[in-house]
């Protein structure tokens, strides 16, 4: 079976029962965004990142352990969905142009692939696209940290359209 169809089937399993923070939402629309998104920049067709797309939030969201990721999608989908799981759970405090430049640095140091970070991208941008589900007050701070963070990263990375639609959704919100 196709590793993209596969994925697409065990993360719309996984997250039947979940939806997003509308609270309307099947949860199983992120991940699906942030597959498209990766699939627009630059016509990635890499299926282990497409699948890797799907899987990213199964681990925290889902119970699901990552032994299993890897007997079902093997090692490398097992090791990005693990990295991006990995920069997740990293807090940011955003409140000095300092502290989020070195943000920036771990999260290139802690992404040994990639692909980690362009799923992070993608996570983000479509969070941003769909924030006005959120209070205010979250709003603003997610905003702060996609300005201080994740435009200047996607801006690093070469990617000038992904920044300019982060940068406008975050003075938007």
């Amino acid at each position: 079976m196709n590793l993209v169809l596969k994925a697409t089937q065990f993360a719309a399993l996984k997250h039947c029962d979940q939806r997003r923070k509308d609270g309307k939402t099947p949860y199983i629309i992120h991940p699906i965004s942030v597959a498209m998104i990766l699939s627009e920049i630059g016509s990635i067709e890499d299926p282990e990142i497409l699948s890797a797309a799907l899987l990213h939030d199964t681990l925290e969201d889902t119970g699901e352990a990552l032994e299993g990721i890897k007997e079902q999608f093997g090692q490398e989908v097992a090791t990005i969905v693990d990295g991006v799981t990995k920069l997740d759970r990293i807090k940011f405090d955003t409140k000095e142009a300092q502290q989020a430049a070195s943000m920036r640095k771990m999260l290139v140091a802690v992404a040994k692939d990639l692909r980690v970070l362009l799923i992070k991208l993608g996570d983000r941008l479509h969070n941003m696209r769909t924030i006005a589900s959120l209070p205010k007050w979250k709003q603003q701070r997610i905003a702060t940290e996609t300005l201080d963070i994740y435009a200047p990263l996607a801006h690093r990375l070469g990617m000038q359209g992904l920044k300019n639609e982060l940068e406008d959704l975050a003075f938007a919100a």
